[in-house]
């Protein structure tokens, strides 16, 4: 029988928020930290825990109590591989379940959690959204997808997943029309569901000032393509996109440019990537002044921001490279990985900035980079003033999420 939710205290509501946070994806950090801000500014009293993929790191960097989504099951081979598999996921479901009913809400916060641009198999992550919304369901707990990115996604299996977590859903809400559009075309009736912007949006800016002229920052990315691309030319794809980065990057080195390399994911993928990049600097250009290239390390959001501060003009893959990059309001080219940076950028009114990064032309990004810079002052000013409606829009998100969830 469903959990008795009137028996619950209303003026403390039990809160969760799930979602692959600690894994090392900063721009899942940040969309979490946005939605914490939040509950601590309008829900001061809530009863706040995580169910995530890594909840040790999730405890000891924010102090908030958390539980793993997946069981921690030894490594195994042939048949016995698949009865562990199995089980495994029965025990997840069944974890999954008893977590979602000791809250009274759940909150899905931003990410692209209904999206494939990235590599999946549909009983992975797919398959574990679909749990934690029917369970939502069946507990009366309400589920909200906040801010959440999607895209058409041709797998029929994944595809009928996440859209049956979104349809069990209490309420939804979108990063950007491309996402509600999508998942229309996925099958899900999105009439009343709104469009606001990415929570990321909402985190403080520090005053980072237009940053050195003579620096470039360049998100890098471990990319090895999307989940639409051949399994099989992984590989090769990542080849061909680290060599034309490296081209980019000397480049910029022998116009005397100094460049600070970024990551946006610390499982250290994305560290190999730099290290290559920086090997090939150094190997072509073995006068290269030490302070010519600078990889810091970061672990946060707000880390990635101190490190992006200084640069001038930002080239950015990951998403909330590119996020970053804008809140900072830094002249930004996009070369992205889904379409989910062109529509960032179009929105931005930056569209002619933006590439794919399965199509990348060296040559295309050299000029654009020259437009860029010498646009540099006019484009600044744009994205100051885009910047302060998108908060305004993330504002209007957690007003209409205080009413439906809490009031």
């Amino acid at each position: 029988m469903p959990h008795d939710r009137r028996k619950r205290p209303t003026t403390a509501p039990s809160v969760g928020i799930f979602g692959g946070f600690g894994g090392g994806n900063i721009g899942n950090d940040a969309s979490m930290e946005a939605v914490l801000s939040y509950l601590r500014n309008d829900q001061p009293d809530a009863v706040v825990d995580i169910m995530t993929s890594h909840p040790d790191v999730v405890k000891d960097r924010y102090g908030i109590p958390a539980v793993g989504m997946g069981w921690q099951r030894a490594q195994a081979s042939g048949p016995a591989a698949i009865v562990t598999k199995a089980l495994g996921r029965g025990i997840d479901t069944l974890r999954i379940a008893s977590w979602v009913r000791r809250h009274d809400v759940v909150i899905v916060p931003g990410m692209g959690v209904l999206e494939t641009t990235l590599p999946m198999r549909p009983w992975g992550f797919p398959y574990t959204m679909f749990a934690m919304s029917l369970s939502g369901r069946i507990f009366r707990t309400k589920v909200a997808l906040v801010s959440v990115g999607s895209n058409v996604i041709r797998q029929p299996l994944t595809r009928w997943l996440f859209t049956s977590a979104a349809r069990l859903a209490s309420y939804r809400s979108y990063r950007d029309t491309l996402s509600r559009d999508a998942m229309r075309r996925n099958g899900l009736k999105t009439r009343s569901d709104r469009v606001y912007i990415d929570l990321a949006f909402s985190i403080p800016v520090p005053s980072a000032g237009a940053g050195d002229v003579r620096t470039v920052g360049i998100g890098v990315m471990d990319f090895h393509g999307t989940n639409d691309d051949d399994r099989s030319q992984a590989d090769a794809i990542r080849t061909a996109y680290l060599e034309k980065t490296k081209t980019f990057a000397r480049w910029l080195a022998d116009r005397d440019y100094r460049i600070r390399l970024l990551v946006g994911d610390t499982n250290g993928s994305d560290d190999t990537v730099v290290q290559e990049i920086a090997d090939d600097l150094r190997a072509h250009r073995p006068d290269l002044d030490l302070d010519a290239m600078i990889a810091e390390p970061v672990s946060t959001f707000a880390d990635l921001m101190r490190a992006m501060a200084p640069a001038h003009i930002v080239i950015a893959t990951r998403y909330h490279n590119l996020i970053c990059a804008l809140m900072l309001s830094k002249p930004t080219l996009s070369v992205g990985y889904g379409a989910k940076n062109a529509a960032l950028m179009e929105d931005m009114g930056l569209a002619e900035y933006s590439q794919l990064v399965n199509s990348l032309d060296v040559d295309q990004l050299i000029k654009q980079f020259t437009d860029l810079e010498s646009q540099a002052t006019k484009v600044r000013q744009v994205i100051t003033e885009r910047n302060a409606e998108y908060r305004e829009r993330v504002e209007r998100q957690f007003a209409e999420l205080s009413s439906v969830l809490f009031r």
